[in-house]
Formats: C-alpha cells, sequence, structure tokens
C-alpha cells in the first residue's frame, strides 16, 4: 500500500472519534492492554510524562517536549488530534514519523492487530509507542485522547503526571458535573508518579486531592505556587516574569497560555527535582520557539499579519472560548469577521451565547461528517443575536471573509479543530 492507501484504510477500516464521533469511542483498557502485550510492551523502553486535561494540554505537551529537545534529550511527543497530515500525532524532537513507518506498520502488523478490533486512537497509540521504542528515545511526552482513567493511554506508568484544568466537554462520556469529569482525568494519577494540577477550585480540587492522598503520591496545585509575577502581551506573543526565569519570552500567545506556561513551569521544576537536567538556556528556547520545534499549530495562530490579520484557533468549548473571546476583547481592528463552525455533540448554544454580537459571521462547516450543518448553525447563531452568512466549505467562508474584510479588519476563525485544519489548507498551509 501507499502511504495514502494506508491512512485511508486507517480512517475508513478503524473507528475514528474524530470524524464520526461517539460511535468511534472505545470505553476501558482491555484493547490497549492486548495490543500491547502483542508489541511487548513499547513503553516501557522509555520514559514517559503524561498529560490531560479539558483544555491546554496539547499546548502544556509540546511546550515540554521542545524544553526537553532544547535540553538534550531525545523526545517522543504523541499528541491528537491532527490538523492536516496524520503524521503530526507522532514525533520525535519535532519530526514526524515517516510515511513508510506508517506502511509497514500497517502491513506487518495487520493479521495480528485486526482480531483485535482496535479503534483508530488505540491502535495510532500504539503505533507510536513502538515508533518511540525503534527511535530509541529517551522520553516520550503521552496526551490523553479523552479523559484520563478508561483512557488508551493510561497503561503507561509515567514518571510525572500534568493535569491542566478542568470544565466542560464531552459529557456524554466523562460525566455532566465537573466532579465527575475530575474523577474520571484523576484516573492518571499513580502511586509515587507526582501530580502537577494547573488549574483546579472547589470540588474539582478536592479530588485530586483525596485521590493523590488515596493512590499514595506527591501532588503539586500549579495555582499556588504563583509562578507567574507580571505579564506583558507583545506582537510576538507573552513577556513574562516568573518565579524562577525572568523576561521569559512565550511564543504563543492568548491568553489560555498564561495558565500553560505556570502548569509547565511548575511540571519543569519537578522534572529537575527528580534529575532532570534543564538548563535555564532550554525553558527559554522551548517556549519562544515551541512551533519551530514541535511543529505546534492552531493556538491564536497568526496566519496572516495584515491587511486584514487573520487568527485561528482550536479552542472549541466554553472553558476555550472564554479565552478567545477575551483575546479578541484585546485585538484593534474596525470591524471583525469570524469564520465559524462547530461539531454536533458540543454544547453549541452555550458557545455562541458568549460570542461578541458586533461581528460579521461566516456560518460554515468542516469536512468531517461530525460537522454540524452551516445553516443549521446560522440559525442558532441568529437566535443569539449573530447575524452573518452560510457557506458550505470553510475555504468558501474564507473566501467570502476576505472580499468583504478591509484592511483594518481582523478575521478569526475558529469553533473547532476540524475548521482549524481546513483553514490551514485553504490558506496553503501543509
Amino acid at each position: 500500500m501507499t502511504y495514502k492507501e494506508t491512512t485511508e484504510y486507517l480512517y475508513n477500516q478503524l473507528p475514528v472519534y474524530q470524524k464520526v464521533g461517539g460511535s468511534a469511542y472505545k470505553e476501558g483498557l482491555d484493547n490497549s492492554r492486548a495490543l500491547d502485550t502483542y508489541f511487548s510492551h513499547p513503553h516501557t523502553q522509555y520514559k514517559t510524562i503524561h498529560v490531560a486535561g479539558t483544555n491546554g494540554k496539547g499546548s502544556t505537551s509540546h511546550l515540554l517536549a521542545a524544553i526537553l529537545q532544547e535540553a538534550g534529550y531525545k523526545v517522543g511527543l504523541y499528541t491528537s488530534p491532527h490538523l492536516i497530515d496524520f503524521r503530526e500525532r507522532i514525533r520525535v524532537n519535532g519530526e514526524k514519523i515517516s510515511e513508510q513507518y506508517v506502511v509497514n506498520f500497517v502491513e506487518q502488523h495487520r493479521e495480528a492487530y485486526e482480531p483485535i478490533q482496535p479503534s483508530f486512537f488505540e491502535l495510532t497509540m500504539m503505533m507510536a509507542f513502538k515508533y518511540f521504542a525503534d527511535m530509541k528515545v529517551d522520553i516520550a511526552v503521552i496526551e490523553v485522547g479523552l479523559g484520563g482513567r478508561l483512557d488508551s493511554t493510561n497503561i503507561i506508568t509515567p514518571i510525572l503526571s500534568v493535569i491542566t484544568n478542568i470544565s466542560f466537554d464531552h459529557m456524554q462520556f466523562l460525566g455532566n458535573t465537573l466532579e465527575k469529569i475530575a474523577i474520571e482525568k484523576a484516573g492518571i494519577i499513580k502511586k509515587d508518579v507526582p501530580v502537577i494540577i494547573g488549574e483546579a477550585k472547589g470540588e474539582v480540587r478536592t479530588v485530586f486531592d483525596e485521590t493523590a492522598k488515596r493512590v499514595g503520591t506527591p501532588i503539586i496545585f500549579a495555582e499556588d505556587e504563583h509562578i507567574i509575577r507580571s505579564k506583558l502581551a507583545t506582537a510576538s506573543g507573552w513577556l513574562l516574569d516568573t518565579k524562577y526565569y525572568s523576561q521569559l519570552k512565550g511564543e504563543l500567545s492568548g491568553y489560555a497560555q498564561l495558565k500553560n506556561a505556570a502548569t509547565v513551569l511548575c511540571a519543569v521544576k519537578e522534572l529537575q527535582r527528580i534529575g532532570y537536567t534543564i538548563p535555564s538556556k532550554s525553558v527559554y528556547n522551548g517556549f519562544a520557539y515551541v512551533t519551530k520545534l514541535t511543529g505546534l499549530m492552531g493556538r491564536w495562530q497568526v496566519v496572516h499579519e495584515l491587511n486584514p490579520k487573520i487568527v485561528c484557533d482550536t479552542g472549541h468549548n466554553v472553558a476555550g472560548m472564554e479565552y478567545i473571546v477575551k483575546q479578541l476583547a484585546h485585538e484593534k481592528y474596525n470591524t471583525l469577521h469570524v469564520v465559524l463552525g462547530m461539531v454536533n455533540d458540543k454544547d453549541v448554544n452555550a458557545v455562541l451565547s458568549m460570542l461578541p454580537k458586533k461581528a460579521i459571521y461566516y456560518f460554515t462547516k468542516a469536512s468531517i461528517p461530525r460537522a454540524m450543518n452551516e445553516r443549521e448553525l446560522q440559525k442558532l447563531g441568529q437566535k443569539q443575536g449573530l447575524t452573518g452568512y452560510s457557506y458550505q466549505t470553510v475555504a468558501e467562508a474564507i473566501r467570502a471573509a476576505k472580499d468583504w474584510a478591509a484592511v483594518n479588519d481582523f478575521i478569526f476563525v475558529g469553533g473547532s479543530n476540524f475548521i482549524v485544519a481546513d483553514a490551514l489548507i485553504a490558506l496553503g498551509y501543509k
């Protein structure tokens, strides 16, 4: 098979959550353990860091990987979903897994894994684990797919666990209260494996505290460390004065990145405590060049600097959109244009109710089955006071926004990972 044929097989023969939603979700670890046994437990051949959370776990994972790379370690990075190319999910020192490795993996192991009937996520996770072992990485940063306790990745025993935050998302699987969601995320907390909590209040904090005490492991709340002492938003990202590093330049802009930065710096301190050599220069470089070092895309990403400025962001739930709305309020422009699409299993009305009324909307849909119809989204938007037009594809919506926008206007593209993915392709990214 060619690489294209192989990825089509993976998408079409295995249940893919990002395309079809809940029907692809397989609860439990039986498949992962069966695959792990067949592949001889590859994740035990290197150290791991496990990263969970409702929002920010992608940025946090990439930042940790960038810092460790700069410190001289050979670093595996497993994240999801991808935006443009499947291979974005699996990287070593920022380099994507090769097309040939993907093809060989499927051809060589297909007869063994097909009887297990793994989901797309379960199989690609095991591909990552095997690849990292073959590449002899020193350490791998593993992002949780969904939840924690029953997520496929929870077969690993890491040296450090990180939970960024808890908010409402995937309630059909994780529960309809923050406490229930926190219990699922807390499932990655393991005995004698220190855990960093980025943000937690009230009953959520109680869940994490009690879980750590029950399993027997130290817990560190990043909020208690008061790591960020001052912040300044600049044209090239944040300039931070922190507890450990002064004048720290963060390439990732957007207000969500302040919480992520505190979480990452707390994790770095813990990694240093347990024996990792991470010089200050590695932290500065990791923060300043994370997109170049790891290939991260879609986090308040400026895809066109001026006339008009165009930004895309993958934030897609209420908590993520809160940061986006706050960021939009601080941008300078004459007219705001919003290219918006969502998937049909999110709290669409809650997100729409938060968005600025004083904007022109270009309602659209991503090229996946889960995408909400653009006209249905437009009708829901109108009920929330959002006015605009509907377009069948993201490319058409962006084209219309660019045609309508004046020199000093601002175009925001978002609502889901998949809208951003289609936008990046339409704008020529590969």
